[in-house]
Order: structure tokens, then C-alpha cells, then sequence
């Protein structure tokens, strides 16, 4: 299985340039079977790995661009009534894909993003009381302008927490833009193919969900979310899907590191990209550059507030 996820990884770093933490983040998300959240600038890259990720994995990809006219039919599908059969028909909308892309999210109005709480959390949805399975594996990326940006409707914290991680990209280093400037990546893109099947891919889940965790470290994690509950700084508090999503992206980031168990160094790893948007919220950020750079001043001080070495204790 590690030849499949090293493939993965080069061939995503040939068109993602100079993200080697944000690609990991991404896969991880995907074989921890949980939805990702991408905010950034516009044009730093964000649907460009969206749609690498998915045809590198061999998944079938839709595109849906939010804009604040969009109506939740538009993304779940609508019913059509066939007069031949003399009943309605349903026509599947784009959500009936492996990876949806929701791009620039809040761009769309509240009613259009709640369309997608019940595929995200039960990969399913229902219209005219008749429900529809998702496809499986079922992964939602979804793309955010910063909230300092016209025409942006903050998501609620109750559709933040469905993510299970938030990434950004953040400005690439100089030699990385020159050679996005030079143009080689945008050629690679079109050539890509899939380093692997839908059997394999399915394998490679179920191998993630059996790497280890010890006792000792699901208290960590347990410890993690009771200090956000009764801590000084000004967060969310840290519901039990959080914990569920923390240890589930830890585990995803231990197996691509060729471990079958969880190290306390792979939940610090995840934990700002897991927890970070669910502590803000839909607060307003500090604009500047550290908020793209990946900075995630709460989610380092919540956990540079619990002692790992004695999950139990605060220091």
C-alpha cells in the first residue's frame, strides 16, 4: 500500500508545486473518508488540487461553482414530471459524484449551502420524502474566499464542523512560482492518470481505519477538547465529532508515513487543519499573510496547553 500512497503523493507534487504538507493534508482527508475545506486568495491553486487529487485517485469529478443565486436544486438534482409514465423522474444533480467541488462556497446564500449537511454526514440525501445514496468513496472539497471578501456568506459552525479539515495554500516560494510562471505543471495536469482503482482505494481506507491508537493517546485527544471547554481564550469549544475527526485524520497521517499506529506527534500534526475553523468559527480572521501561511495561533496555544506526555493533565 505505501508504493500507491508515494505515487499518489509525486504525482500530485508535479502539479500542486511546493505543497508537500498541504498534499499530504488533502490524501489524508480523503482515506479518513472526511470532507475538505480549502480558503485562500483567489488563483493560489485551490481547484487545481481538488480536481488532481480526484483523478489521481481514479474518481469520478464534478465541478459545481456557487454563486449566490444558486438553488439547493441545482447541486442534489430535481424531479421532472414524465408525462409518458405520467409521474415524476428524479435527475440526478452533480452531489451524485466521488468528489464534489463546491467551489468558492460562500459565495452562495445559506439555503444553497445547507444542501450539502445531509450528504456530508450521512452520505445521502433525500427529496420528495425518497432517499438517495451517494456514491462510494463520497468526498466533498469545498473552496472559500477569505471572509474580509465582497459577496461572502459566512458558513454556520454547524456545516464547519462536517469538515473535517481546513487547509490553505498559502504564497509558494520563488523557485515553485517560476516554474507555475513557466507553465510545466498546467501541461502535466491534462496527462495525469490514476495511480489507482476504486478496489484499491476502498483498501487503503479500510487499512487506515485499523491503525492502532492507544488508550493513552485517545485520552489526549479526550483532554484536547475538554480544555477548549474550559479555557481563557476566546474559541468554540471542541464537539465530540472534532475528537472523532482528530483521531481519524491522525491515523490517515500516520499510515502515510509507513506507520500502522498513532504517534503523539501525528495528532499535533493534524490538529490545527482539524481544529482550527471549528474553534474561530465563522469569526472573522486577522487579514495578513500568516492566516495563508497556515497559522493557527488558537489551535497551537490549546495545544501547547496540554501536556502529551500525560494526556490528563494541563501544564
Amino acid at each position: 500500500m505505501s508504493d500507491y500512497i508515494e505515487n499518489i503523493i509525486a504525482q500530485i507534487e508535479r502539479v500542486v508545486i511546493g505543497k508537500p504538507e498541504q498534499v499530504k493534508l488533502s490524501l489524508a482527508c480523503l482515506l479518513a473518508k472526511g470532507h475538505l475545506l480549502i480558503e485562500d486568495l483567489p488563483g493560489m491553486g485551490k481547484t487545481t488540487l481538488a480536481h488532481v487529487l480526484a483523478s489521481t485517485s481514479g474518481l469520478s469529478y464534478q465541478r459545481v461553482q456557487f454563486t449566490s443565486d444558486l438553488l439547493p436544486a441545482d447541486i442534489i438534482g430535481v424531479s421532472i414530471f414524465d408525462q409518458q409514465q405520467l409521474a415524476f423522474t428524479f435527475h440526478k444533480g452533480p452531489l451524485f459524484n466521488q468528489v464534489v467541488l463546491a467551489d468558492e462556497i460562500n459565495r452562495a446564500s445559506p439555503k444553497a449551502q445547507s444542501a450539502l449537511l445531509e450528504a456530508m454526514e450521512e452520505n445521502r440525501v433525500s427529496v420528495d420524502g425518497v432517499t438517495y445514496e451517494l456514491p462510494e468513496p463520497f468526498f466533498v472539497i469545498a473552496t472559500q474566499n477569505p471572509l474580509f471578501h465582497a459577496g461572502t456568506y459566512p458558513l454556520p459552525e454547524s456545516q464547519l464542523d462536517r469538515f473535517m479539515m481546513k487547509i490553505s495554500l498559502g504564497f509558494p516560494d520563488r523557485a515553485s512560482e517560476k516554474a507555475i510562471l513557466k507553465g510545466d505543471n498546467a501541461r502535466l495536469f491534462e496527462q495525469l492518470p490514476a495511480c489507482i482503482n476504486l478496489t484499491q482505494l476502498a483498501a487503503i481506507q479500510e487499512e487506515v481505519n485499523i491503525v492502532y491508537v492507544a488508550d493513552e493517546l485517545i485520552d489526549y485527544v479526550v483532554a484536547l477538547c475538554e480544555r477548549s471547554r474550559h479555557t481563557n481564550l476566546s474559541v468554540n469549544p471542541l464537539s465530540p465529532r472534532a475528537g472523532k475527526s482528530l483521531i481519524a485524520a491522525a491515523k490517515a497521517w500516520a499510515f502515510i508515513h509507513q506507520r500502522d499506529h498513532v504517534l503523539p506527534d501525528d495528532i499535533k500534526a493534524v490538529f490545527n487543519s482539524v481544529c482550527e475553523h471549528r474553534l474561530v468559527g465563522s469569526r472573522q480572521q486577522p487579514q495578513g499573510d500568516s492566516q495563508y501561511q497556515g497559522n493557527s495561533s488558537l489551535a497551537e496555544q490549546l495545544l501547547s496547553s496540554v501536556n502529551s506526555h500525560q494526556p490528563f493533565e494541563y501544564s
